[in-house]
């Protein structure tokens, strides 16, 4: 593997450590100007502007997951707010050099820029001994700055006592908040200031970064070791720079990518896509070897499982997009390994296998003994991966033309033994049909039943519910249901309040085994229409309308006319349309 041993430059050179002391290099290369922030270009463009016009925001929110930069970013702003050298005295982003206050932001020691732990400082006293100390101005800075993290955890009364001055604060006073709970932040306080959400780094941004931290500590690391700590640090640089911080101390002589696994649990990645083949082929015993072999050279068993539902999402995305959606950090085995299955797999199968994967990695996170729920998952996707879809089955079972699609190689459901001749008093008509491969006339009128069950409209759906006998659902459809989208086999709704939670499910479920093929119900954020309950109240008013106004102009005719004089207390309840075939004389 190609190795990565870069010195530092004359211009970047590893920062000093005080006193001898070691710093871990999440501390030791945090960065203290925007430009070294990575990952994050939108929100360096937006304060860079902003700060070129002397649009200067009262109130910062930075939101984002752990390690991405939130609190650094709000040390180099109060930075950028309160710069000043000898020949620039107003904010900027532009930080060339070190200026009067940057050292004592950047380490948390000056006295105006204030920084609190919403955390460990919930209440309401907090709040207003900040808003008691804005009232004065800076003392040695240009402004006072206070950054507040993991805003989400103040008390509501908190949150209450801080709104008023946030909204108008004094000149010299910025407010910069931190979290990663936003939804849990009232809109309130949200819509009082500049929100920045701070992205997840990808995983090539920060196998570069890590490459460049470990050519200043002199590390020699491989590619692939730097490719497995930035996935394993899910965009959290400071996640990732712990991790290689980490595998720096384990291999003395050198970083690989043996020595990133053996210390993080995980599996050959190579060696996953060979598990995954397996499996697809039902080759139960062998997957049972391969688990093994990974499992006595260190990797954990639910770590497999995750591995595993991850090289199908990297099949299955190429299944469905094409060989350009593969992730980019996949090596030319891995990559090649993935394009031949996708070719190879139906895409009923992946995603039979992520369903499975996804269960098996809850039960073999609580199993107690988690080698043992690794393996029962992967004997249940052996035995499972080439099954025939519930349609496919039902066109053999059907007598239908053609097999039903499987993994490539020999279906299960293809080479199902026939069953012999049930003897006297066993088995059912459908079983001997298939058996003798003869017609049975029960099962062929189910089947023609199906076939003429053409649903065009959703009012189709609702009449066949109501056919059905499905009083519960065919109310919940025409009341509580309003229709996005509609297409066979595929109906998108939006639930009104009330909706039951089994509504989509039981939809499915229903038309699925009515129909004899597979529907998809998706529930949409989207208002759609409006129900057909109101609809047909849309219709029933428009016809009671449409009715009043034919009888107040029956009423003008001269002969109703010359009626109500005869019979004053009659009354006209209904007008009805003669039927043009009816040839009675009235």
């Amino acid at each position: 593997m190609a190795k990565r041993t870069s010195s530092p430059t004359s211009k970047e050179q590893a920062p000093q450590q005080k006193g001898g002391a070691y710093a871990v290099l999440a501390r030791k290369y945090r960065p203290n100007t925007f430009d070294e922030l990575i990952g994050q270009d939108a929100m360096v463009r937006t304060l860079t502007n902003a700060f070129a016009s002397g649009r200067i925001a009262q109130a910062y929110m930075l939101t984002g997951v752990r390690g991405v930069g939130k609190t650094t970013t709000a040390r180099i702003l109060a930075r950028a707010l309160n710069y000043e050298t000898g020949d620039i005295d107003e904010p900027t982003i532009d930080m060339k050099a070190m200026g009067a206050h940057c050292e004592a932001i950047m380490e948390s020691r000056h006295v105006d820029v204030l920084e609190m732990d919403a955390a460990s400082h919930t209440g309401i006293d907090d709040i207003r001994e900040i808003i008691e100390s804005a009232r004065y101005k800076p003392v040695a800075a240009r402004m006072k700055v206070y950054i507040i993290d993991e805003v989400h955890m103040l008390s509501k009364a908190a949150f209450n006592g801080l709104l008023k001055t946030l909204e108008e604060p004094p000149d010299h006073v910025r407010f910069i908040f931190a979290t990663t709970e936003v939804r849990k932040v009232p809109v309130t306080v949200l819509s009082r200031c500049q929100r920045f959400d701070l992205r997840r780094v990808d995983v090539e941004t920060l196998r570069d970064h890590f490459a460049r931290v470990a050519g200043l500590e002199s590390a020699s690391v491989e590619d692939d070791a730097l490719t497995l700590i930035a996935r394993a640090a899910e965009g959290s640089v400071r996640d990732g720079l712990s991790i290689l911080d980490q595998a720096i101390a384990h291999g003395a002589d050198g970083v690989t990518g043996a020595d990133v696994r053996a210390m993080l649990g995980l599996a050959d990645r190579g060696r996953v896509f060979e598990l995954l083949d397996i499996l697809f082929r039902g080759d139960a015993k062998g997957a049972l070897n391969g688990l093994r072999e990974l499992y006595e050279e260190g990797a954990e068993p639910v770590q497999i499982i995750a591995d595993l539902a991850e090289a199908v999402h990297v099949v299955t995305r190429i299944a469905a997009a094409g060989k350009d959606a593969a992730d980019p950090t996949l090596s030319e085995a891995e990559r090649t390994s993935a394009e031949e299955l996708a070719e190879r797999l139906d895409m009923g199968i992946l995603a039979r296998a992520w369903q499975v994967l996804l269960k098996g990695l809850e039960e073999a996170g609580s199993a107690p003994q988690p080698l043992t729920a690794a393996e029962m998952v992967l004997i249940r996707l052996a035995y499972m991966a080439d099954l025939p879809s519930p349609s496919d089955l039902a066109r053999v079972l059907e007598g239908g033309q053609g097999e039903p699609r499987g993994n490539g190689g020999a279906s299960r459901a293809a080479s199902l033994p026939q069953p012999a001749p049930a003897s006297r008093g066993q088995g059912t008509a459908q079983a001997r049909s298939v058996a003798a491969r003869e017609p049975d006339p029960e099962f062929d009128t189910q089947a023609a039943t199906k076939a003429q069950l053409h649903l065009q409209s959703f009012e189709d759906v609702i009449a066949l519910f109501a056919e059905k006998r499905e009083p519960m659902l065919c109310h919940a459809l025409e009341n509580v249901v309003r229709l996005v989208r509609f297409a066979p086999r595929n109906i998108e709704i939006n639930l009104l309040e009330g909706a039951p939670r089994t509504l989509p499910n039981d939809l499915r479920s229903k038309l699925s085994e009515w129909t004899g093929e597979q529907w998809m119900i998706v529930v949409s954020d989207e208002t759609g229409g409006t129900t057909v309950a109101e609809q047909r109240q849309a219709r029933e008013k428009e016809e009671a309308a449409r009715k009043a106004r034919e009888i107040e102009e029956l009423k003008q005719h001269p002969a109703v006319d010359k009626l109500f004089e005869y019979f004053p207390d009659a009354e006209i309840r209904d007008v009805r349309d003669l039927d043009p075939t009816d040839d009675t004389e009235s």
